[in-house]
């Protein structure tokens, strides 16, 4: 993937989708699901280490 298209994606997700980031405590997600779907992209092997790592953190915010 070149640096123009993720570069594009990035900013897709900070205008559209506020950076990836889930509120949890609206009750419209839920956080088990959430947490599922963090975990399998750190353990997805296709997946970039950045991407891994931002997972990871997200999942440590949720106490999961």
């Amino acid at each position: 993937t070149s640096d123009e298209a993720k570069q594009h994606s990035k900013e897709v997700l900070d205008q559209e989708f506020n950076g990836g980031n889930i509120d949890t405590s609206s009750g419209d997600k839920n956080t088990n699901n959430v947490a599922g779907g963090l975990k399998a992209t750190v353990s997805n092997p296709k997946v970039s280490q950045e991407a891994k790592d931002s997972a990871q953190d997200r999942l440590n915010e949720m106490g999961k």
